[in-house]
């Protein structure tokens, strides 16, 4: 690892203070200073210079990211199944998207029976996650299992 001067160090020390993380110091070190280090290289420089990198706080609540995160535009959406489908659908209409959700391996909309559409992912450990956008809306058992089994069914033919 190469050695800093003063000068670079207080520099450093600066871009700390301005709240860049260790992505960004390495960057900057590469760009403005002409020094390549590694990443861990970086993370062991501001260790010894005393420094720690200040955690970016997240203004938004929880909740708020997940209803944003599960949010997407119609023209995203795609591979309707239901009525017009060969898979067995009832009052339950099923759309997958075209670009998933992230943090999702697999996302889309439902409609319901009772007409509430919702937002639905399949996260990396198998959990099912389903928005509708209305606090304490629950569907109908009936319709929660008919929404599975659906859902189970796309999957399975997609190789999921």
């Amino acid at each position: 690892m190469p050695t800093l001067n003063d000068i670079q160090k207080d520099t450093v020390k600066k871009w700390i203070e301005e709240g860049c993380g260790l992505n960004d110091i390495q960057r900057r070190l590469t760009s403005e200073l002409q020094l390549n280090l590694t990443y861990m290289d970086v993370r062991f420089l501001v260790i010894d210079l005393g420094l720690q990198v200040k955690e970016k706080k997240v203004t938004e609540p929880i909740a708020n990211l997940k209803t944003a995160a599960t949010t997407a535009p119609a023209t995203e959406t795609a591979a309707p199944i239901g009525p017009d489908s060969d898979l067995p659908a009832g009052g339950i209409q099923l759309e997958v998207d075209r670009i998933t959700r992230p943090g999702s391996v697999i996302s889309g909309t439902v409609t319901f029976s009772d007409g509430v559409a919702a937002k639905w992912m399949l996260d990396q450990q198998g959990r099912l996650g389903l928005d509708a956008g209305k606090p304490g809306y629950r569907p109908s058992q009936e319709d929660l299992q008919e929404f599975q089994m659906i859902l189970s069914q796309k999957l399975q033919s997609q190789g999921y």
